[in-house]
């Protein structure tokens, strides 16, 4: 994991992130942070959604309004996550929190990768569901919902060890 942490580390964003400047860590904290509430926050509403709450509101219509915002989120966290970690990665050898929020990470894109194909989740805007397709995808809510939260926790954790 060192030599791995070591090679991240070493690359021109590594180096880029280092030596540009006490403020650009800073900011790419920050938009890092605004893209993780996009994510989550759009996400939350919607996994609460599918866990049964709000079944006024048609779920077709509120997963075309933040899914968008949930790939924009994660794009940003992504690349703002990869700049931070590149900064500094081999003073995370040994940090436990790093490896809880990548697999959460990958549970959960996961998760969306097998609700997208779900006959019920194809299904949400033009038909009733049944109830075992309400369940299955109340299942799924509830995986993305620990899986991000998961994530989030881990990785607010990671620079407190």
């Amino acid at each position: 994991m060192r030599d791995i942490l070591a090679w991240i580390e070493a690359t021109g964003l590594g180096h880029m992130m280092r030596e540009s400047g006490p403020w650009t860590y800073a900011i790419v904290n920050l938009v890092h942070i605004l893209g993780v509430s996009s994510v989550f926050g759009s996400l939350l509403v919607l996994d609460l959604r599918l866990l049964g709450l709000w079944r006024r509101v048609r779920l077709s219509d509120l997963s075309s309004v933040v899914t968008p915002i949930a790939v924009t989120g994660f794009a940003i966290a992504a690349m703002t996550g990869s700049a931070m970690l590149a900064t500094k990665a081999t003073a995370y050898d040994g940090n436990p929190f790093l490896l809880i929020k990548f697999p959460a990470i990958a549970i959960g894109l996961v998760n969306v990768a097998v609700l997208n194909v779900t006959p019920a989740w194809k299904a949400r805007g033009s038909r009733e569901l049944t109830r075992g397709e309400t369940r299955q995808l109340a299942v799924m809510g509830g995986i993305s919902l620990l899986s991000w939260l998961t994530a989030v926790s881990a990785g607010r954790m990671i620079g407190y060890w």
